[in-house]
């Protein structure tokens, strides 16, 4: 038996993994990692496979950076972790401080979870909260977009659209305003992303005009909804959306976990409409794929409305055990000074041109419906019929065909249903993606025969 087959049979025996029905892999084999090294993830039988999804959006700088590894061991020998209530440490404070320095004003204020999801729950509970304590208590429902994803505890599940996840828990969840979304994949042909969203807006404008008085926060993912398929809508979007929550008096969340950190080639998605939300939502890049945490930066007004004598009972009582590991901090603080040395969002304009280039005939494939591109972000959307857009019946999981090719030529092309895209880390080079279209589109070729 090959060393990857005794770790498949032992992983087999006690895990239940995330986002899998186990039963496939009964034909489907599980890959154990061995070692990581840049794109490449190796199993135990030599082989390697080029990390295009960041395994799962979270990875920046490639595996084993030498430069996160390194701040991450000299912090081991100084403080593992130390409770934050009461306590703090210089890692802590310095990436809050850096944090503060690169986030658009007037975010001011971190408070800082554990994962993406819990980070969500962090500014619905403040949000609501802060309308509670400004003597606004009706103000507790929450606006989102359709096909729009945010995690999956309770809250995060509730303000997300997407079936798949959500719609088994439906009875466990609030209820939430569902607006359509700009997801200019849908736009008219003829028109451009900019009047499609612009378009889309209107139904934003027209919800909050009748409920902003029991409307606690608008919650969106800016540009890109990565877990609906990668779908993606202008900027022009989150500027009309903050004008009118403005106008409002409403709170506006931006879940910046997945596309935060240079993803959509700017340092965050909402600097492209020059505005700020209330409260930012980061986490996974935030600590260049190492280790779990999410921080929740908002203003001084929202933390205002908390500091207070504690017998006023106004404070966020709200904690997670590993709030601000040191050893989370340093990797975070490593993943910044590499932003900052080398340029790394002048550099993923070069990167994110080239992978234009090396896909653009995929929008000729006669089952390709659609290449669109964010940044560092690319998806190919496979289709039945392309002249009417007719999607492939999602029990026939095309996209997997496309993950299966891909593990057979060194390549992690994990599928959003029939999308297949790239979000690689930042030190991918030209020819890695090279590698990555040919394979793509060598299995976009044999999922989509009949």
């Amino acid at each position: 038996m090959s060393l990857n087959n005794e770790w498949m049979q032992r992983d087999i025996s006690v895990l239940w993994h995330p986002c899998t029905q186990m039963k496939d892999h009964e034909h489907m084999p599980i890959i154990p990692v061995q070692r990581g090294e840049g794109v490449w993830l190796y199993d135990f039988d030599g082989n390697r496979y080029l990390d295009a999804v960041s395994s799962w959006w979270v990875n920046a700088f490639g595996h084993a950076n030498p430069y996160i590894n390194q701040r991450i061991k000299q912090q081991l020998d100084t403080l593992e972790h130390v409770i934050l209530a009461g306590f703090s440490h210089p890692p802590v404070i310095e990436l809050s401080e850096r944090l503060v320095a690169i986030t658009p004003a007037p975010l001011t204020r971190c408070f800082y979870a554990d994962n993406g999801s819990s980070c969500i729950e962090v500014a619905l509970k403040m949000s609501f909260h802060y309308w509670l304590n400004t003597g606004k208590p009706e103000k507790r429902r929450f606006i989102t977009l359709s096909n729009s994803y945010h995690g999956e505890t309770l809250a995060a599940l509730a303000v997300g659209d997407v079936a798949l996840y959500k719609e088994t828990y439906e009875p466990l969840l609030m209820d939430v305003i569902t607006v359509p979304s700009p997801d200019c994949y849908d736009r008219e042909p003829g028109s451009t992303w900019e009047e499609h969203s612009r378009l889309m807006f209107e139904h934003m404008e027209r919800t909050l005009a009748n409920n902003h008085e029991q409307v606690a926060a608008v919650i969106i993912e800016p540009l890109i909804q990565c877990a609906g398929g990668m779908r993606m809508y202008h900027p022009v979007y989150l500027k009309l959306l903050r004008e009118a929550c403005d106008r409002y008096g409403v709170h506006l969340i931006h879940d910046e976990i997945a596309v935060g950190f240079g993803r959509t080639g700017s340092m965050f998605a909402c600097e492209q409409a020059d505005i700020s939300p209330d409260f930012l939502c980061l986490s996974k890049a935030l600590t260049g794929g190492y280790l779990p945490m999410s921080v929740c930066l908002t203003t001084d007004k929202i933390y205002e409305a908390f500091y207070d004598d504690y017998e006023t009972m106004r404070a966020f009582l709200h904690s997670h055990s590993y709030t601000g590991n040191p050893l989370a901090c340093a990797a975070a603080l490593a993943t910044l000074d590499l932003f900052e040395r080398d340029n790394v969002i002048e550099n993923n304009k070069v990167l994110a041109g080239h992978m234009a280039k090396a896909t653009a005939h995929f929008a000729d494939h006669p089952h390709v419906a659609e290449v669109r591109q964010t940044g560092m972000v690319l998806a190919i959307e496979m289709v039945q019929d392309k002249a009417n857009r007719t999607p492939y019946p999602w029990q026939e999981r095309r996209g997997i065909r496309v993950y299966e090719h891909g593990l057979k030529h060194e390549s992690l092309l994990r599928p959003l249903g029939s999308v297949v895209y790239f979000m690689p880390p930042y030190v991918i080079t030209p020819d890695q993606i090279d590698h990555l279209a040919s394979v793509a589109w060598e299995g976009i070729e044999l999922a989509t025969r009949n």
